[in-house]
């Protein structure tokens, strides 16, 4: 007699694995899809399994502002303390900011590239991020040496800080050593630091090395007032590398010439439903997604280690 083969029901599925599986799909299928298919699924989207770590970086470079807020608070809400990972680009205000330090207390990637938060709310709020590990503050030019002071005081497990620059910003200006005296000062722990572009003496750069004695790469390129003796740093410091400060190679613009602001009524937008569960704030959003730029195909979502195909919902077994 053939042994009988019994399946378990997708509905039986433990949340997690449940987050793990839904990995593989857009963010759009996960929001307005997945809670429609049985009772289980939509408990599992809604609560915290699937939202530990979220990149809407392409995304959220060009999508209007008060569109990214309330995505944020979506889905951080949604984590439930449980973000481990947040990668977006352009954030608007202090606000926004304040509210991410708010939600990070498992937090070890942060990635805020191109954002307007002040040194005042960095200040506040940096507390709030001890458990950072990676910190990506590139392009934004509203703080400075007191953010950076007050990020070093607290972030005590900090090993990566990436503060790069858009080489215009360098042009026409004076030596500022500030930061770099600041990261000198408060981050000994550092094994990467990136600082393309910035405006730093050769001396800041050496009191850096002096004092991150864990240094495995530095990034100096286009720090063009930085002079290092390559043999005397073959000697000094043998295991670490140094990018720069010469650049070989034509400066990538990094979409910089996009126009983040540009939000012409000629665009047309993608509308749909979210599904929100308990999130009452957010009903439907008209508009949110551009068909062509800004649609949902480029956004990254990660739930947890490792990285799946993209997957449609054609491709899915049909749920019992």
């Amino acid at each position: 007699m053939e042994e009988q083969i019994e399946f378990r029901h997708w509905d039986e599925l433990i949340p997690d694995a449940l987050g793990l599986i839904f990995s593989n799909l857009s963010l759009q299928e996960v929001l307005t899809v997945i809670p429609s298919v049985c009772k289980s699924w939509r408990k599992a989207v809604t609560g915290p399994y699937c939202w530990q770590e979220v990149d809407i970086e392409e995304w959220s470079s060009r999508c209007q502002p008060h569109h990214l807020d309330r995505m944020l608070r979506m889905l951080i809400t949604r984590s439930s303390g449980s973000l481990r990972k947040l990668c977006v680009s352009g954030l608007h205000n202090d606000s926004i900011f304040s509210f991410i330090t708010e939600n990070a207390g498992s937090l070890q990637t942060l990635r805020v590239r191109r954002s307007e938060m002040s040194d005042s709310v960095v200040e506040r709020t940096a507390g709030r991020l001890s458990t950072i590990t990676f910190l990506d503050l590139s392009y934004c030019g509203k703080i400075g040496a007191r953010a950076l002071e007050a990020i070093g005081r607290h972030c005590k497990l900090l090993v990566t800080l990436c503060r790069n620059m858009h080489p215009l910003d360098a042009a026409g200006k004076l030596l500022q050593d500030d930061e770099a005296n600041a990261i000198a000062t408060t981050m000994p722990r550092l094994k990467r630091l990136e600082m393309a572009y910035h405006l730093i003496s050769t001396g800041s750069v050496m009191n850096i090395l002096a004092s991150c004695p864990q240094l495995e790469l530095l990034d100096l390129r286009g720090c063009w007032d930085v002079k290092l003796d390559s043999q005397l740093m073959k000697e000094k410091f043998p295991k670490l590398k140094v990018l720069g400060p010469f650049v070989m190679d034509y400066y990538e613009m990094d979409d910089w010439d996009d126009d983040c602001s540009d939000y012409s009524d000629n665009y047309e937008y993608l509308a749909w439903e979210f599904e929100m569960g308990d999130y009452d704030d957010y009903d439907i959003y008209d508009g949110m997604w551009h068909n062509d730029e800004g649609r949902f195909e480029e956004l990254e979502l990660r739930f947890y280690e490792g990285n799946g195909e993209e997957a449609g919902i054609l491709g899915w077994p049909q749920s019992p």
